[in-house]
Parts: C-alpha cells; sequence; structure tokens
C-alpha cells in the first residue's frame, strides 16, 4: 500500500536535502523527547523531519514503543505540528518490524493507523527454536546470540535475514525499506570478509531483485558511517539500484538530536558521482 500524500513527501525532496524521514523517540529508543529533535532540526534549517519510533510489536522488546503509548506518540507528533508547523514540515511514520507472515507493515493494525508513511525493517529472526531475535544490537551482544540461539551457524542467520527481507517486500505495506542489508555490519564483526563472499552477495542481489520489482522507496541510511565506516546499503550497490530507478533518499535514523543530519552529505556526495 504506498500513500499519496507519501509519495509527494518523496517527490518534493529531489533538490532538498534538508531533511531526515527516518528518526526515533522517546516513544521507543531514542534518547531525547521529540521537541528536542524538532528544534534542532529548525536550528539546523531543516525543511522536513519525520518521526519513525520502532513499532510496538506482539514480542517483548526493550527497544519497541508499547501499543498503548500510539495515541501519545500521535499526540505529541500533531502537538508539535501546531507549535512548529510553520518553520518545518513534521511527519507521523514508524518504523515497523517484520516479524514473519502475522505480522509486519502490511498487517491491518498499521493500515488503521494515521500515519505518513511507513517504513519496513527487519531487526528480529527466528532462531531454530522459533523465538525471535533481534541481531540488529552491538556486536558484542550479536556474538553471544550467536553461540546461545543460532549454534554459531552465521550462513543461517543471513539467510534467515534476508528470507525475512525479501518476504516483507513481497507483502508490502510499506513506503521505504530501511537499512536493507544492516545484518551486514554485525556479520562482518563476528567474521570479518564474510560479505565479499559470493554467498552473501548473493543473498543482497536477490533482495535487490525483488527491491527492483516492486520499487519501494529505499534509504540510504547513514546512522554507521562515523563510528562503523559504511552506510546501508552498501556503496557497492548504490550503481545497481540507481541504474534500475529505485527512488532513494537519506535517512540518518538518529536516536539523539544531535546526529540528525550525521554523514548525510557522504551519500548524497555518492548519489551525485554515482549519476554525473
Amino acid at each position: 500500500m504506498k500513500l499519496d500524500i507519501d509519495m509527494d513527501i518523496i517527490e518534493t525532496l529531489g533538490s532538498d536535502r534538508k531533511y531526515t524521514l527516518h528518526a526515533h523517540t522517546q516513544f521507543c529508543d531514542g534518547r531525547a523527547d521529540m521537541e528536542e529533535f524538532i528544534k534542532a532540526a529548525v536550528d539546523s534549517r531543516f525543511t522536513h523531519y519525520g518521526f519513525s519510533p520502532h513499532s510496538p510489536v506482539p514480542i517483548e522488546s526493550p527497544c519497541n514503543m508499547a501499543f498503548e503509548d500510539v495515541p501519545a506518540y500521535l499526540a505529541e507528533v500533531d502537538r508539535l505540528k501546531k507549535l512548529y508547523g510553520d518553520r518545518i514540515n513534521i511527519y507521523a511514520s514508524m518504523e515497523i518490524d517484520y516479524l514473519g507472515p502475522q505480522w509486519g507493515p502490511s498487517h491491518e493494525y498499521f493500515a488503521s493507523l494515521p500515519l505518513d508513511y511507513r517504513i519496513g525493517s527487519v531487526h528480529f529472526i527466528p532462531a531454530p527454536s522459533g523465538k525471535l531475535i533481534d541481531i540488529d544490537g552491538s556486536a558484542e551482544r550479536f556474538k553471544e546470540n550467536m553461540k546461545l540461539h543460532f549454534g554459531d551457524d552465521l550462513r543461517y542467520v543471513v539467510d534467515s535475514f534476508f528470507d525475512a527481507s525479501v518476504a516483507m517486500v513481497e507483502a508490502g505495506g510499506f513506503d521505504i525499506i530501511g537499512h536493507f542489508d544492516k545484518i551486514a555490519q554485525n556479520a562482518s564483526y563476528y567474521n570479518p570478509g564474510v560479505e565479499d563472499c559470493d554467498w552473501f552477495v548473493k543473498r543482497v542481489n536477490e533482495l535487490i531483485d525483488v527491491i527492483c520489482e516492486k520499487k519501494p522507496v529505499v534509504e540510504i541510511n547513514t546512522k554507521a558511517k562515523k563510528v562503523h565506516g559504511r552506510i546501508f546499503p552498501s556503496e557497492r550497490y548504490l550503481p545497481r539500484l540507481i541504474a534500475a530507478g529505485v527512488p532513494l533518499i537519506v535517512n540518518s535514523d538518529a536516536h539523539v538530536p544531535s546526529l540528525i543530519d550525521a554523514s548525510r552529505d557522504y551519500a548524497f556526495e555518492l548519489i551525485d558521482r554515482i549519476t554525473e
């Protein structure tokens, strides 16, 4: 499902680069109140700012917003629009976790919410036991989970991540796909060089095949550039996405106000070099 207002938003960003549409809040794992983010965006002369807290999920997760907090979150977006709407365009979204056919962006719950757009992301994959495990945290926690839940089988984890990602794109219900190869970061810390392996590259390209067919908006996520030296998706895949005409946006995925514009210039420079 695509929203007309969302595509209007995306289309206005062609030459206007002072925006981010992926940002977290106090309702999930963001580390400041929403108004602090908006003040930082106004100070940085942003023209568009979209909040996207980690969506509610029907499993225990300390990083996801609670179902009962959704009305308060939406009310806070409305309050900020009234206070700052003459200086910046503010949007309500969620980064929706795909957990499998039973829960994800295409679930009717999210269609019922008055969101301006939806981001679809994979953070959890099923362990062989069936338990859903967050594979998106620190490298240290990833290593612990590899031993505790996955029998140190990295191929299983990577395949499960891309299987879930392909299934999410095929199911739809979202407008923007978030950091679609992010498993590369923890997988590479666990086994350096793995993302250069033929089988890994094949899995990424299989996902890109489906993205090129369905053409959701793909975010270039710059959150990890300063600390980890990488963006999502990896630079190596941008020429293929651009050649296929897949729409791209650059998001900071900020969890603190000071990072709302972090490394975004780097991503725009990459796009400019590829397209010139």
